[in-house]
C-alpha cells in the first residue's frame, strides 16, 4: 500500500482549498471508480478529499420546470426518491438499474457524470434530457460537457455541485446490462420534450451520443416502428470480448424501440 493523506472536507470551500494545495490530490465521494484504480495502482493521489458526507451536495429540489439534484446524491437515493418519481420516473428508473445494491447504496450521480464512463448510465439521462452541470464555478450544459472516453469539460479544481434537469413531457430508459458488472452494454434515453423527441445512447460508442437520425423520425412518428429500419454507423461503435461493433449497433435499434414502446 502506498501512502496517502486522508482529508474530509468540512466544506465546499475546504475541498476546493484542498484542491489547489495539493496538485496530486483526488475527490472521494463513493469511490465506486476511485477505489479500484487505486486498488489496481492507476492512480496514486498525494491526497484523498473526502466530499462525500457534505450536506450542501445531498439535495433533490423540484420547481416548476426543473429538476436539480446534488451531486452527492446516492443512486439508490435518486432510485427510491418521491421528488423524481414523480418528475422524471424514467431518472428514477435509471438509477434504480445502476450496478448492484452496494454500488447504488454508495456511488452518486455527480461521480458518474464527473467520471464519464462511455458504459455509464446517468449521462444518456444528462444528455438526453439536456441538463445543466453546475460546478463551484460555473453552468455547463449537457451538449458541452461531454467530449469522449472519461472526459469532460471540467477543469482542475472544478467540483460538480449538482445537476439540474428540465422536466420532460415524458421520458423512458432502455438498458442491456453486462450480466456481471451491470454496466450498458448499450442503453438509450428517449425523451419527449417541448422542443422536440432526443435520444441518448450510452455504452455503445466511445462516449455518450445523440442519435439524430432516430430523433427526427420519432418527431414525426413517436412509434416503435418509425426507426426499425434505421441503423448508427457500426464502425463507430465499441467492441471488446463482450460485444462486436456490429453487436452494439444492432442494440442500439432495439433498445431505442424498446424505451419508445415504454412512452
Amino acid at each position: 500500500m502506498f501512502p496517502v493523506n486522508y482529508v474530509r472536507a468540512k466544506s465546499l470551500k475546504h475541498a476546493v482549498e484542498q484542491l489547489a494545495a495539493n496538485p496530486d490530490a483526488k475527490l472521494l465521494a463513493g469511490g465506486m471508480t476511485l477505489l479500484p484504480t487505486l486498488k489496481q495502482r492507476l492512480a496514486r493521489p498525494s491526497h484523498l478529499i473526502d466530499i462525500g458526507a457534505l450536506r450542501a451536495l445531498r439535495a433533490i429540489k423540484r420547481s416548476r420546470d426543473k429538476l436539480s439534484i446534488g451531486a452527492g446524491v446516492r443512486h439508490y437515493e435518486v432510485a427510491a426518491s418521491a421528488l423524481v418519481r414523480e418528475a422524471i420516473p424514467a431518472l428514477a428508473y435509471l438509477a434504480g438499474q445502476i450496478g448492484d445494491p452496494q454500488v447504488r447504496n454508495l456511488g452518486t450521480i455527480g461521480g458518474s457524470v464527473a467520471n464519464n464512463d462511455p458504459a455509464a448510465d446517468y449521462p444518456a439521462a444528462v444528455l438526453g434530457l439536456a441538463a445543466t452541470i453546475l460546478t463551484n464555478r460555473r453552468r455547463i450544459k449537457a451538449q458541452d460537457y461531454f467530449q469522449g472516453m472519461f472526459a469532460t469539460a471540467l477543469e482542475d479544481g472544478e467540483i460538480i455541485t449538482r445537476i439540474v434537469f428540465p422536466l420532460p413531457k415524458k421520458a423512458a430508459y432502455e438498458k442491456f446490462r453486462h450480466p456481471a458488472s451491470g454496466y450498458a452494454m448499450t442503453a438509450v434515453f428517449v425523451a419527449v420534450t417541448g422542443r422536440g423527441v432526443r435520444v441518448a445512447v450510452t455504452g455503445a460508442g466511445p462516449g455518450v451520443f445523440r442519435w439524430t437520425k432516430a430523433e427526427r423520425a420519432l418527431g414525426k412518428h413517436l412509434a416503435p416502428e418509425a426507426v426499425e429500419k434505421l441503423s448508427v454507423d457500426a464502425q463507430a461503435m465499441n467492441e471488446d470480448m463482450h460485444a462486436s461493433r456490429e453487436y452494439r449497433a444492432n442494440l442500439v435499434n432495439v433498445m431505442t424501440r424498446r424505451a419508445v414502446a415504454k412512452l
